[in-house]
């Protein structure tokens, strides 16, 4: 990923949780990197730095949206069905993630968040946050969505 900014938002599935991940945006797949780690509580900030986890980038276009698989105390099992030079479409299955764990979603710093701490969203449903894209004349500007 470049050095701009990013927001991340981070999804916490508990062991009754459907742990199905979803492409946040459209786009080609620009790289997929595991790292074996730890298996710390999910809930807890430093697990999306030192737990087993997936990163994949995601080229969407003008700009880069990224997903963490990020396993949990419980997780033992990351399956990212993804490769480099894939086209995805918003929303379609990309993986899971067995168990208790958690999806960190980076966007670009300048993203206009739609959720809130606390609450409750529904993959492939939910809208995470709303994206800026610059138009061809590079004056105006359009959103678009990610879920």
């Amino acid at each position: 990923m470049d050095q701009r900014p990013l927001t991340r938002i981070s999804v916490f599935l508990n062991v009754f949780d459907v742990h199905v991940n979803r492409a946040p945006v459209a786009g080609t797949v620009k790289s997929v990197e595991y790292r074996e780690g730890a298996f710390l509580n999910a809930m807890k900030a430093e697990s999306g730095l030192l737990n087993e986890q997936t990163l994949v980038v995601i080229d969407a276009g003008g700009y880069e949206v990224s997903y963490k698989q990020i396993a949990g105390l419980l997780a033992r099992r990351i399956v990212c069905t993804v490769q480099p030079g894939q086209r995805l479409e918003r929303g379609q299955r990309v993986g899971m993630i067995k168990f208790g764990s958690r999806t960190d979603v980076l966007l670009p710093g300048d993203v206009v968040p739609q959720v809130r701490t606390g609450m409750r969203v529904k993959g492939g449903a939910t809208v995470l946050a709303i994206l800026p894209i610059a138009a061809k004349d590079d004056q105006k500007r359009a959103a678009a969505v990610v879920s």
